[in-house]
C-alpha cells in the first residue's frame, strides 16, 4: 500500500500553520512556518511553489511578503492536498490514474476489495478539512 512521504505530511503541515496563524498578518513568512513547523526552508520552497501553481496559496514577494490560503480551511481537504503532492493514492497498482486495465482484472478475486478500499480512502480523504484538524484537541504523538 501507498505510503504518504513527507512531501505530503509537510504540505498539510504548512496548510495548517498558515491556517492557524492567517489572523496575524496577510502573507506569513515561510521561514517563521519552517522554524514553526522545524522543517527546513529550502525543502518547504518546493513544497508551496505546486500550492501556489495549484492555486492552494498565494505568495507575495518583498517586504510584508510570505504566503496565506487561498480558500478557507473549510474548503482544503486532505484528499485535495495529498493527491496534489503525492499522486495517485490507490492502494494497489492496477487501480492508480492512466494505468492500462489489468489483464486479469475480470477473473480477479481480489479486485472488488481494492476497488472498495480504494473508494473508502478516497472517501475519507475528501471528508477531512483543514478546519477539522484545527478543531483536534491534541496531535497525536
Amino acid at each position: 500500500m501507498a505510503m504518504i512521504s513527507t512531501r505530503g505530511r509537510y504540505a498539510l503541515r504548512i496548510l495548517l500553520d498558515l491556517a492557524e496563524h492567517q489572523g496575524e498578518s496577510d502573507y506569513l513568512p515561510l521561514k517563521e512556518v519552517a522554524e514553526r513547523q522545524e522543517i527546513s526552508e529550502k525543502y518547504l520552497e518546493s513544497i508551496v511553489k505546486s500550492l501556489v501553481q495549484a492555486k492552494i496559496l498565494k505568495g507575495s514577494r518583498g517586504k510584508g511578503g510570505g504566503y496565506r490560503l487561498m480558500k478557507s480551511p473549510k474548503e482544503c481537504t486532505l484528499g485535495s492536498v495529498l493527491r496534489l503532492t503525492e499522486g495517485d493514492l490507490a492502494p494497489v497498482s492496477c487501480l492508480e490514474e492512466g494505468v492500462v486495465n489489468c489483464e486479469r482484472a475480470s477473473e480477479c478475486p481480489t479486485l472488488p476489495t481494492w476497488m472498495r478500499l480504494n473508494s473508502l480512502i478516497q472517501q475519507f480523504l475528501d471528508s477531512v478539512s483543514l478546519a477539522d484538524l484545527m478543531e483536534e484537541d491534541q496531535p497525536a504523538k
